[in-house]
């Protein structure tokens, strides 16, 4: 081998039952000092999986954890566990995303497993236990986000109303507080009292609540750097607040200020999204609106601010999204009406510039 000192440098290795065994452990020997690339055949691609699964539990959100366990467990490890680490193929990858969606899979999740087991080679590449992602040209391609729906102002307004008539509940002012600000359901569920300023008439993000496996409650993090910011509040949303602020203080007459979390169920206990969703498709359907879900309660929040001609760079900042180009993404569709003025615009200064100038 070669060396610093410029003499031969001899390595041995013994102990292998033939030499076929021989020559190839010498071979991925000399793969390994050309390549640096450590070839282990005894590494199984279950193995690795494992390892790599429970390097991420520190750094990964409890939701997004879970569904990495789920998927490796349940789809990955019964695929490919058997596998050498070194031995899995693009092919391999290729033909059991096929077997998946004939068998009716969703495109969704099928991609979402390749998505997986392509982060998971990447970081076998940079620990040099290979020297490149097979899954990552056999992933599939994104599937086409699905059609947002949303309420329209008439819809959402009427939305809220019977929920105040009929209900009057806590469910009732976490709708107002969603189609007020935009905020998502975990933020507003994971709200708490101390973040919460109604002389200022804002609110701070600190928390969202998420469900684990639709089993276990988990407070974490907001979504992004940018989701953990101040919300303003408008007089009904404030109004809405107040509420359930009473509502609080008669459950809880024993303490003199505000704490925990905002939104609960009368025994104290946080609410599950799933709860949540069950209780606006429920209220919803009651009045004959269309089906939508928890999420599209904060696109129509944002469909309503750009439909009433609000800046986009404000819509964006109220979303709290990280930059303008994401609000454009989702919500570009929404503002043929700002395209129509810009083009108007642009026509009107051509026109002017057309007209023939007076000389003095």
């Amino acid at each position: 081998m070669p060396s610093l000192t410029g003499k031969r440098e001899t390595r041995r290795r013994s102990g292998f039952p033939d030499q076929t065994t021989a020559l190839t452990a010498l071979q991925n020997f000399l793969l390994a000092e050309r390549t640096g690339i450590a070839v282990d055949e005894a590494l199984t691609v279950a193995d690795y999986l494992r390892e790599w699964l429970l390097s991420k539990q520190e750094f990964l959100k409890a939701t997004t954890y879970a569904g990495y366990h789920r998927h490796v467990h349940h789809d990955l490890i019964p695929a490919f566990g058997p596998l050498p680490l070194t031995g899995l193929r693009d092919r391999h990858v290729t033909t059991w995303s096929r077997r998946q969606l004939a068998a009716g899979r969703g495109r969704p999740t099928v991609h979402r497993c390749c998505a997986i087991l392509s982060t998971a080679m990447n970081a076998a590449v940079n620990a040099d236990l290979l020297a490149s992602n097979p899954a990552r040209t056999a992933a599939l391609r994104r599937p086409a986000a699905p059609e947002r729906l949303c309420w329209t102002p008439q819809q959402a307004s009427a939305f809220l109303h019977h929920n105040a008539e009929t209900y009057n509940d806590v469910y009732a002012d976490i709708f107002e507080v969603i189609l007020g600000t935009g905020m998502r359901r975990g933020e507003v569920l994971g709200l708490h009292w101390p973040d919460i300023h109604f002389q200022q008439r804002v609110l701070f993000i600190r928390w969202t609540l998420a469900s684990v496996n639709n089993a276990r409650l988990h407070l974490q993090a907001p979504k992004t750097l940018s989701s953990r910011s101040w919300v303003s509040l408008s007089p009904r949303v404030t109004a809405a607040l107040r509420r359930q602020a009473a509502r609080h203080r008669s459950t809880h007459p024993d303490q003199p200020r505000l704490q925990g979390m905002a939104f609960t169920r009368p025994d104290g206990k946080p609410i599950n999204p799933e709860r949540l969703l069950h209780t606006l498709r429920q209220r919803s359907a009651e009045i004959g609106l269309p089906k939508i879900g928890l999420h599209d309660l904060r696109h129509t929040a944002a469909t309503i601010m750009i439909s009433s001609q609000v800046p986009l760079a404000v819509v964006s900042k109220t979303l709290r999204h990280s930059t303008l180009a994401t609000t454009v993404n989702i919500y570009g569709h929404l503002l043929p009406q700002a395209a129509r003025e810009a083009v108007t615009a642009l026509a009107d200064a051509l026109d002017h510039a057309d007209l023939p100038r007076e000389i003095n």
